[in-house]
């Protein structure tokens, strides 16, 4: 899908609640540059603080970003080692920034896949900003959404088993109670950079009425300016939930 050219002075100025990104683009970045994937990854974290940056200002309220997908693992250790390095790091040091932000960590994915010691990480960063309301940072890492889907619908049939619940009371809200993004409000727009258009795995379940916008340049190159422009297009978008009007 191409959208039309964005300017800074049109478009809408309602901001969505929930803004979702597929951060694409930094091993291409790197390599344009002559440069290790890895230094491409440490551009992109750059990235993700002038994105959290532009949607406080924005006033979006959820913020997810496509971290770490489940097919990534099949990725070189060299390279998962680098990211998993970054995300310790990101855990530790910008947990204290979160807090005085008034940001909440939320993580979804699956954790059994990540060391120990960046599951404790997780835990402890969520339990310290829980309280935060401005903002909820969701960070999707050992995602797939295939998985999720497997996973939220194994814990239906075992509730049917267990007599816990008939089948006929499975409808879309027990099936969307299972996912990670129970509590979680849907997308309203979905970003991704890089020039990519596709969602790779990505909240299947979720982006069901979301709006997208494709960005081409890469992720590393983001800058605040294309989160808002993004939300100036997502405004001249009218909704329609799969309803029709005269």
């Amino acid at each position: 899908m191409n959208v039309a050219p964005l300017t800074a002075s049109e478009g809408g100025t309602t901001a969505p609640t929930h803004v979702a990104i597929i951060m694409d683009g930094n091993g291409r970045w790197a390599q344009a540059r002559g440069k290790i994937r890895s230094a491409g990854h440490r551009a992109g974290a750059e990235s993700v603080r002038r994105a959290l940056e532009s949607a406080l200002e924005q006033g979006v309220k959820y913020l997810t970003l496509f971290s770490f997908s489940s097919e990534n693992w099949s990725r070189p250790k060299s390279e998962i080692a680098d990211l998993m390095g970054l995300l310790r790091v990101y855990l530790k040091k910008e947990v204290g920034t979160l807090c005085e932000k008034d940001i909440r960590l939320r993580v979804i994915g699956d954790r059994s896949q990540l060391a120990p010691d960046i599951v404790v990480a997780i835990e402890n960063a969520e339990q310290m900003t829980v309280s935060n309301t401005r903002l909820t940072l969701v960070l999707a890492l050992s995602y797939g959404a295939r998985d999720e889907l497997v996973m939220a619908a194994k814990n239906l049939a075992a509730k049917v088993t267990a007599g816990t619940m008939r089948v006929e009371d499975i409808d879309t809200k027990a099936f969307n109670d299972e996912l990670y993004t129970s509590d979680i409000p849907d997308p309203d727009l979905l970003i991704r950079t890089s020039g990519e258009q596709r969602i790779s795995n990505f909240l299947l379940w979720q982006l069901a009425y979301t709006e997208f916008v494709f960005i081409d340049k890469h992720w590393p190159d983001f800058a605040s300016e294309d989160l808002a422009l993004a939300i100036k297009e997502f405004g001249r978008r009218e909704r329609r939930f799969g309803t029709s009007h005269a």
